[in-house]
Parts: structure tokens; C-alpha cells; sequence
């Protein structure tokens, strides 16, 4: 996976891809005793995504990270960015000291239920590995993803994938037949935290168990038409009801828009604020992108990137 998202351009310097992805399907469970929830979901890694540029200077022990020119406005916080973590705690795990810096090209909007951030700190970890020389167990570099973030396991191999427990829990799916899918952000974020104890106020008891798709109907239902996925984001019908009157409005135009201009399947990704829909032709996908950059200020085209 690192050989097809990654390649060395100078003896010290390696160059990867940070993919983003989308929830097909989140429902939220019942709240676990480490302040988590258990969830069920579809996780499928897009084409898109940011870039970063490692390379091999500075003091040992150090990591400076510095934004390209052509990245999206981010504000970076020496030392607790995911990049700074997964640096560092790569380093604990292969006792590896020479400095890095890091280059980043941020395309991924923040607070977008995309992972960006979680894609990131994935994407370093397998940087690491290369720049180093050390390739870590499969096992501790799995523990050391879940230590960085419930949604970072899945970015180390991407793909597709059911995805259970708190995030960490991943069983690889094949993915559907090739599809087009449209990503809409309003101009603004949506933090997970907040998603949640919104949620848990709306929603004060879990779902039923007879509304949970086990493993067997998720890979039956990725089978079907989009039109006749049974997929549902739980965080969604909270918004639209009992959230911020505007951003609710910013949704409902969203997806209504989405379905206008040809999509078959639209959705929310993660806890919001990116939605996305479904094309099955090219051409259709390409002329909705037009029409809704008219709209929106975030509108991009892209497609499943396979593991």
C-alpha cells in the first residue's frame, strides 16, 4: 500500500498521499465505559486528499512542519497536530532520532468528517517507516494508529471497509462497482465532540438492535444499486432537527442539490460538515460539479482509490 501512496524523491526526502474518505453508512451504538461509542460503519477511501513531503534535517529529536504554498489555510500547533504525535510516537517505537521536517499540502477541509487529520497522522507513520529503515510489527503499528485517533487504523491500509467498535475494529469489503462521487462542504465545520454530545442529548438511549445491519446485509447492501442502499448516517437527522437553524438549512440545500443534479445516493460523512453524492456516469457527475460551484465554495469530483 505505502509503494502505490508514496516514493522517495531524494535520498532523504519521501513524498505520500493522505486520502480522505467517506462514511457510506455510521450508525452510533451505545456509549462504551472509555467515554467512547461503538459504531457501524462503511469507510471508503477517496482520490483525494492531502500530500505531505517528509525529508531528514534539523536537530535530532526534532519535527518542524511548515504548510505549501498551494495548502488551504490551516493553523498548526507546534506539537499537538497528529503529524507532531505520530513523529513522535513513531520515534518511541523504533528509537529513530534524526529530525524531520515535514512540507504539508492540506487540501482536505477541516471539520469535515473527511479524516484528514486521522489520514495524516497514518500517512506518517508509513512515511516514517520508509525514511527510518525500521518497519514496525503490523501489531504495534496498529496499536500506535488507535493511540492517535479512532479513525487513523483505517487509513494505514485504506480501501474499503466495515468498520466496528470505536473506529478501530476493521474487517476489509469489497468495494462496489465503479462509481462517481461528488463532495459538497458549506464553509463551515462541524466538531466531532460537539456532534456527539448533541447526539446524546437528542438520542439519549442507543438504537435498536434490529435497526443494526450486521457484516452479512452491509456486504449484501454494497451489492445493490446505490439507489437501493439502505445506508443512513445517525448524526444527520439530528442535525436537521434540533441543530444550528442555518446549518441545518446549509444540509437540507445540500442534499437537495446533490439529488437535482443527478445523484442517486446522497449522504453525510462522518459527524459532518461534507455531504456527498453518488453518480453512476462520469459525464452527469461532472456537470453537477459545475452547477453546484456556482453555490458552493467546496465542490470536487472523485472516485474510490483502491487499496
Amino acid at each position: 500500500m505505502t509503494e502505490g501512496r508514496g516514493k522517495f524523491f531524494s535520498e532523504v526526502g519521501y513524498v505520500i498521499d493522505a486520502p480522505c474518505k467517506i462514511n457510506l453508512h455510521l450508525r452510533i451504538l451505545g456509549k462504551r465505559p472509555d467515554g467512547f461509542h461503538d459504531i457501524e460503519s462503511i469507510f471508503m477511501a477517496l482520490n483525494f486528499g492531502d500530500t505531505l513531503f517528509f525529508e531528514l534535517g534539523g536537530e535530532d529529536g526534532t519535527c518542524s512542519i511548515k504548510l505549501d504554498r498551494e495548502s488551504i489555510p490551516v493553523h498548526i500547533e507546534p506539537g499537538k497536530n497528529l503529524i507532531f504525535k505520530a513523529v513522535a510516537l513513531f520515534r518511541s517505537a523504533a528509537a529513530f532520532m534524526p529530525g524531520v521536517q515535514v512540507r504539508l499540502l492540506k487540501r482536505i477541509p477541516l471539520g469535515g468528517g473527511l479524516g484528514g487529520g486521522s489520514s495524516d497522522a497514518a500517512s506518517t507513520l508509513l512515511a516514517m517507516q520508509r525514511l527510518s529503515g525500521v518497519e514496525l510489527s503490523e501489531f504495534m503499528l496498529g496499536r500506535i494508529a488507535a493511540d492517535l485517533g479512532s479513525d487513523v487504523p483505517f487509513f494505514l491500509k485504506g480501501g474499503a471497509a466495515i468498520v466496528r467498535g470505536r473506529g478501530d475494529v476493521l474487517k476489509p469489503v469489497p468495494q462496489p462497482r465503479p462509481l462517481w462521487f461528488v463532495l459538497v462542504c458549506p464553509g463551515f465545520s462541524s466538531g466531532t465532540a460537539d456532534a456527539f454530545r448533541l447526539l446524546d442529548k437528542w438520542r439519549p438511549t442507543e438504537p435498536a438492535k434490529n435497526s443494526v445491519l450486521g457484516d452479512e446485509e452491509l456486504v449484501k447492501a454494497l451489492k445493490k444499486e446505490p439507489e437501493q442502499w439502505p445506508f443512513v448516517n445517525d448524526f444527520l437527522p439530528v442535525f436537521l432537527k434540533v441543530g444550528h437553524p442555518e446549518r441545518a438549512g446549509a444540509y437540507r440545500n445540500m442534499l437537495e442539490d446533490l439529488r437535482k443534479t443527478g445523484s442517486v445516493f446522497c449522504g453525510l460523512s462522518g459527524s459532518g460538515s461534507v455531504c456527498f453524492g453518488v453518480f453512476t456516469g462520469k459525464e452527469t457527475a461532472e456537470m453537477a460539479v459545475e452547477i453546484l460551484k456556482k453555490k458552493w465554495n467546496f465542490v470536487h469530483l472523485s472516485f474510490f482509490l483502491a487499496c
